[in-house]
């Protein structure tokens, strides 16, 4: 269980950096849409990836055996 947190944790962050990266990117070339979407809702997924991905790797730290 404690691999595939950590897995979770990497794989959002990853997703939510990129996202949140291109939503940034898009903006600053002045789009409001990109791929049917506003770039405000893909920031905000990016952002909830990101969360995502931080309590997946907290969750996978608290369940690790003390030793």
């Amino acid at each position: 269980m404690g691999k595939l947190l950590l897995w979770m944790g990497r794989v959002g962050g990853i997703v939510g950096v990129i996202l949140c990266a291109l939503a940034i990117v898009s903006r600053l070339r002045g789009e409001f849409n990109l791929g049917g979407f506003q770039v405000g809702t893909l920031l905000l997924a990016g952002m909830t990836a990101v969360l995502l991905g931080c309590l997946g790797y907290l969750a996978s730290l608290a369940e690790r055996e003390r030793s």
